[in-house]
């Protein structure tokens, strides 16, 4: 194999597409995330119906399908979008919203160096 041909992972600017437009850190927040909520509910509602371990099947399937449906909407965010795109506008929602500051410059208008 010629050299030139070998993509080399210490040269990437950014972590590679694993699932539909997601990267390994973003499946593994959908994952631990759609883990933390189905985990409970499913196990709640197989205790009602009397068999608790069907629970953690009931889990399983929702985890995965929580994480093909949302991997799909991230997809269709991230499209022809830059790097990290999603994650600056979450932040200006939060920002917008009263939660959180924004780590950008959000002021428009004119400029002053507060001299005179």
């Amino acid at each position: 194999m010629d050299i030139r041909d070998e993509i080399l992972a210490d040269r990437l600017n950014v972590e590679p597409v694993i699932f539909k437009g997601c990267s390994s850190s973003e499946l593994g927040i959908i994952v631990g995330v759609a883990a933390f909520i189905w985990l409970p509910v499913s196990l709640i509602l197989a205790w009602l119906m009397g068999a608790i371990t069907m629970g953690f099947g009931i889990a399983g399937v929702g985890v995965v399908a929580t994480v093909v449906v949302t991997a799909s909407l991230f997809q269709r965010l991230k499209r022809n979008r830059p790097d990290g795109y999603y994650q600056q506008r979450f932040s200006i929602w939060l920002h917008d919203h009263g939660l959180c500051r924004a780590p950008f410059i959000r002021r428009s208008g004119a400029w002053d160096i507060g001299r005179r």
